[in-house]
Parts: structure tokens; sequence; C-alpha cells
């Protein structure tokens, strides 16, 4: 081995080039982060600056905040529709799909991103996509697991509560209120519970 090559002189090697649909990808993800954490009011800018890249870029990409919103908000819905749809019907699909949801979880600013789509839901597309997140999430409960309408509401409001709570920070502020503590308990005492069944 030569000098150069023990001390790093010489020749470098030319840096890789993400290619377009590497860079909307990387630009959709800091999107993702963005709007969960300041929903509708974060701008192209914001997202730029998360993603490194130029704003002008970002809307050359995407066009306005509005669509980049509703491209953020349909990959984030599909997400959650893909998890549940991947249970195969049976006796305990009903389990495995609270497990699915569960395991959706982990990226808080998925389930944040899609309670901003509710928010914005005035918006008749972004609205299109969170009705239809819904009544696919009740459709796959009842279809899969063969349970009744009620079985499949309780499933959906379960999920909506989940949500709400992440999106409030619920668990992080245990004790600053006697009742929301007693939700996050029996809430956190319902997956427990799905987790050991």
């Amino acid at each position: 081995m030569s000098l150069d090559q023990t001390v790093g002189w010489g020749p470098k090697k030319p840096a890789q080039r993400m290619s377009g649909a590497q860079r909307r990808e990387e630009i959709l993800v800091a999107a993702r982060t963005v709007f969960a954490e300041r929903g509708y009011a974060a701008s192209t800018d914001e997202v730029a600056r998360a993603a490194g890249v130029s704003q002008p870029y970002v809307v050359r990409l995407f066009g306005t905040k509005r669509e980049l919103f509703l491209e953020a908000y349909k990959v984030a819905s599909a997400e959650i529709l893909t998890a549940l749809s991947s249970v195969p019907a049976g006796p305990d699909a009903a389990r495995r799909m609270g497990d699915a949801y569960i395991g959706l979880l982990a990226d808080r600013d998925l389930l944040r991103l899609v309670m901003h789509g509710f928010i914005a839901g005035a918006d008749e597309e972004v609205g299109r996509v969170a009705r239809h997140t819904l009544g696919e999430a009740f459709r796959l409960f009842q279809e899969r697991s063969g349970e009744d309408e009620q079985a499949a509401r309780v499933f959906v409001a379960q999920g909506m509560l989940i949500n709400v709570l992440l999106a409030v920070d619920a668990p992080a502020h245990v004790g600053e209120d006697a009742g929301l503590d007693g939700l996050v308990q029996c809430v956190q005492d319902d997956i427990a519970e799905r987790r050991t069944a």
C-alpha cells in the first residue's frame, strides 16, 4: 500500500449521486417528520431544510405544500392499511391485527401525521384519504377476523384513541391529571393484555 493510500491522499472516489426516486423518498421522510411535528402549518422550506435540499427543489418535485402534505399523508395511510392487510383471515386475526397496529406505534411521526390529516381533512382530497383509511380498517377487521360490526368499531375506535393519546404525548405527562392517568393506564393494560393473549 502506498503512503498516499495509507493517509487517505490521492484520488477520491466520486460521491454517489442519488436518483430522483431516492431523493423524492428522502423528502417524503423529512416531510413526515416536519408535518408530524408542526402540522399543516409547516412550510416547504422547513421540509427542504430537514431533507437537506433547496426549497425550489421540493416545489419542483411536489408542487405546492398541499400536494406535498397529501403525498406524505397517502404514504402514511397506505402503511397502516398494508400492516392491517398483511394479517391473514383466521381465528386469531383480531389479535394479530391489534398487534399489527401496535407495531405501528414505534413510528410516532406516522401516527401524528395521520392525526394532522384528520385536522386538515377540510381539504377534500386529504379528507377522502382519511375517510378511506378509517373505512378500510373497519372493513379489513371484519373481513379478516369474522367478527361483527361492533367489534370492528371498537377496533377502529381503540386505534384512534391511541393516536390521540400519542398526539398529546399523554404517556409523558403521567401525574398531571388523574382522569388522563386512568385512561392511559387502561389503554396500556389493554395493549399488554393483547400481547400476552
